[in-house]
């Protein structure tokens, strides 16, 4: 199985839109700092995750999601995310 995952760090309000095969050692390897395009904005969160059969189909998720559409999705759901009581 492969995963198209988006970890968030609150500390810097960033977003990072990505795909694995395995969720567990690509969070910490972000939060690790052994990600150059995200070792400047530790700690991250694992904030959405969908799982997909192929890797082709996993990446055709990962762009949609860095489009605006896809970005807009995400930050929409950080606002209700944001809303919801402690």
């Amino acid at each position: 199985m492969y995963q198209t995952y988006v970890l968030y760090s609150e500390k810097f309000d960033r977003i990072y839109i990505g795909q694995t095969s395995n969720i567990e050692l690509r969070l910490e390897r972000h939060n690790k700092g052994l990600v150059r395009s995200t070792k400047h904005y530790i700690p991250w969160q694992l904030i959405h995750i969908e799982e997909y059969e192929t890797r082709a189909e996993t990446m055709k998720r990962e762009k949609e999601l860095k489009s605006h559409k896809g970005r807009d999705f995400i930050r929409n759901m950080l606002v209700r995310v944001r809303q919801l009581p402690d």
